[in-house]
């Protein structure tokens, strides 16, 4: 769906945003939301800089419903489309957004500590209060990925046969592969997780 992205005075864009901490939050039509089927309300908006080399700009926001934005617009945080496209206003595409990304850090990171693969941690830490986190798996600074079946999170050689940590190309094939254990520790820097009501 195609609608017009404008920036607004009356939203601030902080830095935990610009870094990545914070979902950008935008402001649209209740209609708009309706339409876009977002449980959680949250939306990817990609704008095109150039179709003919694939050239785009895609941010995630956190809708806010406000009746007075007319149904086809978006208001952004004042500063977000100028400091990206040099622009205060573009035409862009808007659809629900299934992943996004949020980085954390200090007491927000702090309450994954010690968690293992499939417990849950709550979403108010991602900015989504009332939803919990389930947590599914992860990787290390050296890319190392976590894999349930190996308690603590210590790193270790193992023999896999299959995922996660090695997908094996011929029936039967095994490697040894270096693998984190299934508790998230300071060493993960990437957790995946699941949205869960």
């Amino acid at each position: 769906m195609y609608v017009k992205v404008v920036e607004s005075d009356g939203i601030r864009l902080t830095e935990s945003m610009k870094e990545g901490r914070e979902l950008i939050r935008a402001k649209v039509n209740p209609k708009l939301i309706e339409l876009l089927n977002t449980p959680y309300r949250i939306a990817t908006v990609r704008i095109w800089k150039d179709r003919s080399k694939k050239e785009k700009v895609s941010f995630t926001v956190k809708l806010e419903a406000d009746p007075a934005v007319p149904e086809n617009r978006v208001l952004v945080p004042s500063g977000l489309l100028s400091e990206k496209l040099g622009s205060s206003e573009v035409l862009a595409e808007i659809f629900r957004s299934k992943v996004f990304q949020v980085a954390v850090s200090g007491t927000q990171a702090a309450a994954f500590l010690g968690k293992k693969i499939g417990e849950y941690v709550d979403a108010s830490v991602v900015g989504i209060p009332g939803k919990r986190l389930l947590i599914t798996g992860g990787s290390d600074s050296s890319g190392f990925p976590m894999i349930p079946t190996l308690p603590g999170s210590a790193k270790r050689a193992l023999l896999l046969s299959e995922p996660p940590g090695f997908h094996p190309r011929d029936k039967g094939e095994r490697r040894r592969k270096m693998v984190r254990g299934n508790t998230i520790s300071e060493e993960v820097v990437q957790i995946n997780t699941k949205l869960i009501d």
